[in-house]
């Protein structure tokens, strides 16, 4: 397997790049300010970037921003101290990841990162569009917090509806293995899908019989 090369971005020029391919995959590009303040680490293959995700661990929490002070004033999670909690935000892994164990390798990294933060709980919102976000969110058995349209400053602009909960750090762990079972799950489809294309080009052949 080819190796995938992990490096925390911080030159201006590889993080707008890094801001620009999450807004290709999302339709939303975060606050340069924001990820400036953040832990941006980019996956890389053969020098080109092809993934990689951003890591807050100090508030404000751009997540946390969004939710409807009703929904705040509602919920005792708001009380907590923040600075016990991180985010995780611009998730995104590129096609051109193909290979199941590849993609299982960017997830690991992405765990091991979370767990040593050492935070108590961890944030996780995504933009319903955000696929790679959402099998995140169905991997770490999160609890929600809202769901629905983002609550912006007039003149501001960002997700048409987003998804906000938490988790914990050993939450992440402990349910690991159902990203182990992902990538079996994806290694079976993917040789039932190799075994039906080569029966396909075999029935095309000249004198190729049906068995």
């Amino acid at each position: 397997m080819e190796k995938l090369v992990y490096r925390q971005i911080e030159s201006e020029s590889e993080l707008e790049l890094f801001l620009d391919r999450f807004r290709n995959f999302v339709g939303v590009r975060l606050p340069s300010i924001y990820a400036k303040n953040s832990k941006v680490v980019g996956v890389f293959l053969h020098e080109k970037m092809v993934g990689g995700y951003m890591l807050v661990t100090k508030p404000e929490f751009r997540s946390l921003m969004f939710i409807p002070d009703s929904i705040k004033n509602a919920n005792s999670f708001f009380g907590l101290n923040q600075y016990e909690m991180m985010e995780v935000n611009g998730l995104w892994i590129s096609p051109a990841l193909k290979c199941p164990k590849m993609q299982l390798n960017v997830w690991f990294h992405l765990i091991k990162d979370i767990f040593v933060s050492r935070k108590k709980n961890v944030l996780l919102m995504r933009d319903l569009r955000n696929k790679t976000m959402e099998r995140l969110f169905n991997m770490a058995n999160p609890t929600p917090l809202y769901q629905g349209a983002p609550m912006l400053l007039v003149g501001d602009k960002s997700h048409d509806e987003i998804q906000v909960s938490y988790t914990s750090r050993w939450s992440i762990v402990l349910n690991s293995y159902k990203y182990w079972k992902e990538l079996k799950n994806r290694q079976k489809r993917a040789r039932d899908y190799a075994t039906q294309r080569d029966q396909v080009r075999h029935l095309k052949q000249p004198g190729a019989k049906y068995t």
